[in-house]
């Protein structure tokens, strides 16, 4: 019960065609646009990127982020004023009716703004209502989208499709939010976004998606067949990228260790590795593994006294010197142990 009413006001601000494959980039009706890649901070596709417009509601992607971005701070209960309800406000509410938080805002949009990146943005209202100083660009909203994505309260807010809110005053009112965004129904890969729309701004819609273990953001500003570009757009991205996983967390290997109490060491990998490459270059990859011949156990001295001991690492760390001045000293056998390795 806790967690829904905590979630009441990013639910609000969140939830007020043909799949064609293609080898070129899709034509559009958007001012502007961007096609983005967070995993390689790749335009994979865009037009008018950084030229400030509008942004509509898209905004509340912020104002969302930073409620959500408090939220482990602790529930805070919100009185609604004249000022929030009269404000463009889709929640039909009354004055003086309360919702527990999960965060409230703590930090000016703007500020958090600035440690995106979004660098040629200014935000004015909450909500995102007209106003000659209240501004983004496709480019901004994206690197917006992808900082929504890196928190999973957002992750899994803007997936779905309807929320239901329990109020606390007056403790009997339930409210079922449906999310306006349609491309959750209509493209298969769609994980979440953000609708808006003004005379002003026209119709704006920020989205991601996810095929294979790839994620793309799509942002389109006033753009009358948003849903249909977004769509055209991703099934481009996905038909030029791909994601590669490297399951290096999998890996183990026995390393000969010259002069120490045992004759070998496993060496494991440290974590999985992912990056986006071509989609045509996926299957020309390969993985190899670089070890050492071997590895020596050494002693560190001091004052004559033996401190610590120490192994040296795999290629990366390992300290060079040690090797080679262990070598000087130990031709004999470390040719006779090259001969055995070999």
């Amino acid at each position: 019960m806790k967690k829904a009413l905590s979630l009441l006001l990013c639910t609000v601000l969140l939830f007020c065609p043909l799949c064609v494959h293609a080898s070129e980039v899709p034509e559009t009706q958007a001012e502007a646009y961007v096609l983005y890649c967070p995993e390689s901070g790749e335009l994979l596709a865009s037009h008018n990127a950084d030229k400030r417009m509008k942004p509509a509601s898209t905004t509340k992607l912020m104002t969302t982020l930073l409620t959500l971005e408090q939220a482990a701070k602790g529930n805070e209960t919100v009185t609604f004023t004249r000022e929030m309800v009269s404000e463009g406000s889709s929640m039909y509410l009354k004055l003086g009716e309360k919702v527990t938080l999960r965060d409230f805002f703590a930090r000016l949009m703007n500020e958090r703004a600035e440690e995106i990146g979004m660098k040629n943005t200014h935000f004015v209202t909450p909500s995102g209502l007209d106003d000659d100083d209240h501004y983004s660009t496709a480019y901004d909203l994206a690197l917006l989208m992808e900082a929504g994505l890196r928190n999973e309260d957002f992750c899994q807010l803007t997936a779905q499709k309807s929320a239901m809110v329990s109020f606390t005053k007056p403790s009997d009112k339930r409210v079922t939010y449906n999310n306006h965004n349609r491309l959750l129904s209509l493209y298969e890969y769609c994980i979440g976004g953000k609708t808006g729309y003004t005379s002003a701004a026209g119709r704006c819609l920020v989205s991601a998606a996810e095929k294979d273990g790839m994620t793309l953001i799509c942002v389109t500003l006033d753009d009358k067949n948003d849903w249909n570009d977004h769509i055209s757009l991703y099934e481009y991205g996905f038909s030029q990228r791909a994601a590669y996983q490297s399951p290096d967390s999998a890996f183990a290997a026995e390393v000969p260790v010259v002069g120490g109490e045992k004759s070998s060491v496993t060496v494991m990998g440290d974590r999985d590795f992912r990056l986006t490459v071509s989609a045509e270059d996926k299957d020309k990859i390969e993985r190899k593994v670089l070890l050492d011949r071997f590895l020596r156990r050494y002693r560190a001295e001091s004052g004559g006294r033996r401190t610590r001991t120490e192994s040296a690492r795999r290629t990366v760390g390992m300290d060079k010197r040690i090797i080679a001045s262990w070598i000087r000293k130990n031709r004999s056998d470390y040719k006779n142990f090259s001969r055995s390795a070999a």
